[in-house]
This record gives C-alpha cells, sequence and structure tokens, in this order.
C-alpha cells in the first residue's frame, strides 16, 4: 500500500450492529441524550449484493438501520440484521473487532452520577491518569443493555501530552484544534 487517500476530512460515521434497533434507539436517546435523526430499511438481495457489498451472508437480511447525532462527535450508523451465521454475542476488548465508544462529558461527576442512576452495568470504578500522555484524563467503563462496551470519558483541563507537542487530537469542546 503506498500513499495517502486524498481529501479525507474526518470520521463522518460509525457503524454497528444491535439486536433490537428500537431499545438501541431508546438507550442512545434516553439514556445517553442523542439524537434520532432518520431510519430506513428493510433491504436484502435475491443474488449476492448482500455478500459483495456489506461482506454478510447472501441471505442477510438488514431489517432496519437508524442515524443519529450524539452532541459534537461522529454520527451513529446503526443496523439490525437478521443473518443466518449471525453472532449474538458482542466481541471483548481485547478481541479482534473488540470496540468501544467513548462519550465525552463536560463534568464527569454529574454524567458519572446519571449513568448509576440510569442503571445501566459499569465495570469497576472510575480511573484518574495522573501521569502519561493520558494524564488529567478521568474515565470508567459501561455497558449498554445488549452488552456493547462505552466509556464515559473527561479532560477538562487537557490531556498532558498537549505540554510536549502542537499535535492534537480531535476534541469535542475543541474542535477546530
Amino acid at each position: 500500500m503506498t500513499g495517502k487517500v486524498p481529501g479525507i476530512a474526518g470520521v463522518e460515521h460509525i457503524g454497528f450492529t444491535v439486536p433490537d434497533l428500537d431499545a438501541a434507539v431508546a438507550f442512545f436517546v434516553d439514556v445517553l441524550g442523542c439524537q434520532k435523526i432518520y431510519e430506513v430499511g428493510p433491504f436484502q438481495s435475491d443474488g449476492d449484493w448482500m455478500q459483495t457489498h456489506l461482506g454478510v451472508d447472501r441471505r442477510a437480511v438488514m431489517k432496519r438501520l437508524a442515524f443519529l447525532r450524539c452532541g459534537h462527535g461522529s454520527n451513529f450508523e446503526i443496523f439490525e440484521y437478521d443473518a443466518p451465521d449471525q453472532a449474538r454475542t458482542p466481541p471483548a476488548n481485547s478481541d479482534v473487532g473488540g470496540h468501544h465508544l467513548a462519550f465525552y462529558a463536560l463534568d464527569f461527576d454529574t454524567a458519572y452520577a446519571a449513568l448509576q442512576d440510569s442503571g445501566v452495568s459499569i465495570l469497576g470504578v472510575p480511573t484518574y491518569r495522573a501521569d502519561g500522555p493520558s494524564g488529567g484524563q478521568t474515565w470508567v467503563y459501561f455497558l449498554t443493555p445488549w452488552g456493547m462496551q462505552c466509556e464515559l470519558v473527561s479532560f477538562p483541563g487537557r490531556k498532558a501530552y498537549e505540554r510536549a507537542t502542537l499535535h492534537r487530537l480531535w476534541h469535542p469542546v475543541h474542535p477546530q484544534e
């Protein structure tokens, strides 16, 4: 592989599959405050379109998909499929393809208390990083009702790495830096 793809402006959306679209949308809207923008579907193919274009079993049915916006971050494209070879267990963070969604909180303590009150499963207790490039960051993982991993994160005083370089990771509060 050589070169770079010209014109990449950023991440427009993140897509993931859930077992129940209505329940997932309700979670992201009612618990995390995202906004549902639109929904489409179903989609299926009599031929091999699903396999050729999406890399799924040719008999898979994309029952529905919904687009959500959450604050000042990437959009979510959430799918609900029915497929003969569908795995129903979310991957662990250590599995190839393992993942999590991180939600930035302006006030970590207030957001954490709201998560606790919502009844979601929280993994461990908040971790504060005092040292290293992530110094100044507080985070905790939590699970969606279907077991997908998410993170609540905050670093209102910025991360320590910023003292050593002019390069910046994208930040929902300071997106133009």
